[in-house]
């Protein structure tokens, strides 16, 4: 980590760094990086991935309708629609 990619990382996230403070985020993010590379040295082969840290049941529910589709209704408010799809305005260029 360098400081012209501490510059470049904080004009792509839109953060306004001071010059004077630029050197505090070189070392903190080289931690970082550091301990990130750590961790991939670790060996994962036959771990189980987790969903939560916590040992808790996730409860699946089955996906069926429950609903009535009311397309034609609410397409039917709409300013505009085509095909089953709403019309919006452009709005980047």
């Amino acid at each position: 980590m360098d400081q012209a990619t501490v510059k470049k990382l904080a004009k792509l996230a839109r953060l306004h760094i001071a010059e004077d403070e630029i050197g505090y985020y070189e070392k903190a993010l080289s931690k970082i990086f550091h301990l990130e590379e750590k961790l991939e040295e670790v060996d994962t082969t036959g771990v189980k991935p987790m969903y939560h840290s916590l040992e808790v049941p996730v409860y699946l529910r089955e996906d069926a309708v429950t609903e009535t589709n009311q397309r034609e209704l609410m397409q039917s408010i709409a300013p505009k629609t085509v095909a089953g799809l709403y019309l919006v305005p452009k709005v980047i260029e």
